[in-house]
């Protein structure tokens, strides 16, 4: 049986810089940062931090690992983990900036419908469990193919700066 690979070598500072605070964690030298608050540390719009749109109280960041091109998260600048914990005007904002991630997804990429979401705590799925999050993500008919379901791997058809163009020449109203 033969083996096929498919390169991504764009992981490996990933995966070693996560191995890297893993190992810190394990030896009690240090907390790894939370990785939304380091990329929003800088304040900026930026295709290199992945900041689609700041709002007031919250951020639209590019997923750094998509289901599909297009894919944002919609996150609270502050860090918080818990829904219930939102201030009144964050979870507002929350909404409203999701409202407008999906239209500049629509407008963007023309998909066939949107998958908005979010995985609330370690059992519902999240990934980053302590810092809310909404993911969404545009989605076409008949947009599954083999290699998610024989590999397990997703195949991107876009860069992330690439993304971040469209996603930015289409955010509504900003300036």
């Amino acid at each position: 049986m033969s083996l096929d690979q498919l390169w991504a070598g764009w992981r490996s500072a990933y995966v070693s810089g996560a191995s890297t605070e893993a190992a810190r964690v394990l030896a009690g030298t240090a907390l790894p940062p939370c990785v939304f608050c380091t990329i929003l540390e800088s304040e900026s719009v930026a295709p290199a931090r992945q900041v689609v749109h700041l709002g007031r109280h919250t951020a639209v960041v590019l997923n750094a690992f998509p289901y599909t091109s297009g894919h944002v998260l919609v996150l609270p600048r502050r860090h918080v983990g818990d829904l219930g914990a939102l201030s009144e005007e964050e979870a507002a904002d929350l909404w409203s900036e999701a409202r407008r991630a999906v239209r500049a997804i629509e407008s963007a990429y023309q998909p066939d419908g949107i998958n908005l979401g979010a995985n609330l705590g370690k059992a519902a799925g999240a990934g980053i469990p302590d810092h809310l999050h909404l993911h969404a993500l545009p989605r076409w008919q008949g947009d599954t193919n083999f290699m998610t379901t024989v590999a397990g791997t997703r195949v991107q058809p876009e860069e992330l700066d690439t993304t971040w163009q469209k996603l930015r020449a289409a955010w509504p109203g900003d300036t």
